[in-house]
């Protein structure tokens, strides 16, 4: 039993990633792919230091599943849901391994077998549709936010141009410019396809505004100056995060310096230029940083997929039948426990093939185990007699 619980104890150190496609075994046999939306999780929904806080049984899963499904739309983390449905799989796939296995044992022929129907499969399926109903319902009604911003924000721009073009009455349309201009910095996000768009058109809006019209002088000076003022402490900062230790932490935090630049107006046109390649200089540092991280990452977990699967043909490759003696199974135990050690020391591998070859080396080292135990059980028969 002691050494069941070693071989079992493989996966609380096996990294799972949260996949943008998975493929899984169902009951019938058959393969099912299923493509992941990760659009709406942040980098560190991956972190590859998280490892699962226990080993959960298809029951504790379906339990899980359950009270996630209970939850509002907005609250549901689809990397949560991802992963017990592979954990939930990985389970499964052994299982039907197992058997198939007792199936041909009992002298079937293997193209006769049809695995028995799993209920908790059945309700896995149900809960994971509901799960996905709530979801998209959640997400409809984010993305019909976003239109409606879109249209306020574009109805703001066509305001902000048809004052523009009245050169005559600067006065009487600046508070109103203000005014626009705080309701456009108010409203909510758009549509990812009409950021960039929409931004520009606002700025040029803006910019026209401020160039083009004959705006009282001391106005335009003050705002123009409290913008710089603005717009060099978001350089400061972004030269500042070039430095940062955490990469992660430094993109992060960048994306939320480039929301604070769209949202300042604009500066003097003469260092309009000058200001921006200070922000895009420090901002292009921060993104090859960032980009450097995760291709190192990516040659890692190619790394590790080569030593994970080289550590399942070595085990595969043992011989469990030719063991006749204690010392025999004694030493074969030592080389799967060795084994499970090495295992222990890889992080990821790649995102393909994670979830798959932890199966592949559970599944020979749980039969290993089962011999063992019939192979000891059977001398204690023997000698019982």
């Amino acid at each position: 039993m002691e050494l069941r619980d070693q071989s079992m104890s493989v996966e609380s150190t096996d990294k799972d990633l949260t996949l943008n496609e998975e493929v899984v075994i169902t009951s019938n046999g058959n393969e099912e792919t299923t493509v992941i939306d990760t659009n709406d999780t942040d980098v560190s929904d991956t972190d590859e230091t998280s490892e699962p806080s226990k080993h959960l049984s298809k029951e504790e899963i379906i339990a899980e599943l359950d009270n996630i499904s209970r939850k509002e739309g907005a609250e549901i983390a689809r990397d949560e849901v991802t992963h017990l449905k592979q954990l939930f799989y990985a389970i499964r796939k052994v299982e039907l391994v197992e058997e198939k296995k007792a199936f041909i044992e009992r002298g079937n022929e293997e193209s006769a077998f049809a695995p028995m129907p799993d209920p908790l499969e059945a309700k896995l399926h149900e809960l994971l549709n509901n799960i996905k109903e709530k979801k998209a319902q959640y997400t409809a009604l984010i993305e019909a936010q976003r239109r409606e911003n879109l249209e306020k924000k574009q109805a703001i721009i066509a305001e902000l141009e048809k004052m523009a073009e009245d050169t005559d009455n600067v006065n009487r349309h600046y508070p109103r410019f203000r005014e626009l201009s705080q309701e456009f910095k108010s409203l909510g996000e758009v549509p990812a396809t009409d950021i960039t768009d929409i931004w520009r058109s606002y700025q040029a809006a803006v910019e026209r505004f401020y160039d083009q019209l004959k705006v009282n002088k001391d106005l335009r000076d003050y705002d123009f100056k409290k913008n710089l003022e603005q717009k060099q402490l978001l350089i400061d900062e972004a030269e500042k995060l070039v430095d940062e230790h955490d990469v992660i932490t430094a993109f992060r935090r960048l994306q939320e310096l480039h929301e604070k630049w769209r949202e300042i107006g604009p500066v003097a046109k003469e260092i309009r230029e000058d200001i921006w390649n200070k922000f895009k200089d420090a901002s292009a540092a921060i993104n090859k940083r960032y980009q450097a991280f995760f291709e190192e990452r990516k040659a890692r977990e190619r790394e590790n997929e080569t030593a994970k699967t080289a550590i399942c043909e070595r085990i595969e490759a043992l011989d469990f039948s030719s063991l006749k003696s204690h010392a025999a199974w004694e030493q074969m135990t030592r080389e799967i426990l060795a084994a499970q050690e090495d295992w222990k020391k890889l992080g990821f591998a790649s995102k393909k093939v994670n979830n798959s070859l932890f199966a592949r080396f559970r599944e020979t080292c749980d039969r290993f185990f089962a011999k063992k135990a019939e192979y000891f059980k059977s001398i204690r028969d023997v000698h019982a007699t």
